[in-house]
């Protein structure tokens, strides 16, 4: 059920049923009574509108993350709460494991509860509830992903230039078997790291060699066996959760970095340094992005700003031992 078919119950336009539901006075009596009419026909979220409408926005910001298990979402929420904590506000947390079905359930959550603003780093991209929030005066700033309402804002990271400098480096050092293992192509992030990927490959004349390991550690594991089978020299690991796997799989295999095997990870986890070699990594200014997504929200709920803003921020190669060429 969305505002449309209310709009379409009621007579009215959707604008009118958002201003209802945001408790507007300008309202006429009579739409509004119609409005509401159509809402208690209909069942749109009946029992938790019907007691929101009566009262103000709650003071709180909804914060929705793809894998809270990934310390790089971990420290995302830890900034925004933080920075949501000294401005008065109260964070809700949500995590979708990468479900379409959960993010929308949770979003729906969060417009129920009247939040005064929404940071999600999207599963779904595409979910109409991003735009039922957006119609509801809610402000969404997408984080990690964009997301295709063009009303929302936008924290990202530039995952193309990023991975393929990482990729240019490793081919500078002369290898030329070098293997990706990549995320999921679904997921802007993963289809993003491997266009890099691809990118510097091509563009050197080396043939990519590629395998996903859906963003976990299981996956990077078995991604890692596969492409090693293919005689590499060197690798890419797409995110932090993955390099666990990968780093298992070699260790298994009785290969040693960078002995026998380059390897380069895309995240910079605070176990980076402890391993042995160091690795290198591209790392994200994670802290840095909340804190834009955080000020890009404020700006919003102050009504300081109304256009769509996008910022994009750039990955920093920490070149260490498990390269070969630090």
């Amino acid at each position: 059920m969305k505002m449309r078919d209310v709009a379409r119950r009621a007579g009215v336009s959707p604008a009118t049923v958002s201003r209802v539901l945001n408790g507007v006075p300008t309202v006429g009596e009579e739409h509004r009574r119609r409005v509401l009419r159509a809402i208690e026909e209909l069942g749109y979220r009946p029992n938790r509108l019907a007691s929101n409408l009566r009262r103000q926005k709650a003071e709180m910001i909804g914060v929705v993350v793809s894998d809270i298990e990934n310390p790089h979402f971990t420290g995302m929420v830890r900034a925004v709460e933080d920075a949501a904590y000294r401005k008065g506000y109260r964070v809700l947390l949500c995590n979708t494991d990468e479900t379409p079905q959960k993010q929308r359930s949770y979003l729906e959550v969060l417009a129920a509860e009247r939040v005064l603003g929404v940071i999600l780093s999207p599963s779904d991209p595409e979910d109409e509830e991003i735009g039922e929030l957006l119609d509801l005066g809610i402000p969404v700033v997408a984080f990690d992903r964009t997301v295709a309402d063009p009303r929302a804002d936008a924290v990202v990271v530039d995952n193309v230039g990023g991975v393929r400098a990482a990729t240019r480096r490793l081919v500078a050092a002369g290898h030329e078997r070098i293997g990706f293992v990549g995320g999921s192509e679904g997921i802007e992030t993963g289809s993003g790291r491997l266009a890099g990927y691809r990118e510097a490959m091509l563009e050197a004349g080396l043939e990519p060699r590629v395998a996903h390991g859906g963003f976990r550690i299981e996956g990077g594991w078995e991604a890692t066996r596969r492409l090693l089978s293919e005689g590499l020299t060197a690798l890419v690991v797409g995110n932090n959760l993955m390099t666990i796997g990968a780093l298992r799989a070699l260790r298994e295999m009785g290969l040693r970095v960078p002995r026998d095997l380059a390897l380069v990870a895309v995240d910079d986890p605070f176990w980076a340094e402890l391993v042995e070699p160091p690795l290198t990594t591209l790392a994200q200014p994670v802290r840095e992005m909340a804190g834009c997504a955080m000020r890009m929200m404020l700006e919003r709920i102050s009504g300081e700003r109304s256009e769509p803003r996008r910022e994009v921020f750039e990955f920093e190669l920490r070149v260490r031992g498990s390269c070969g060429t630090a």
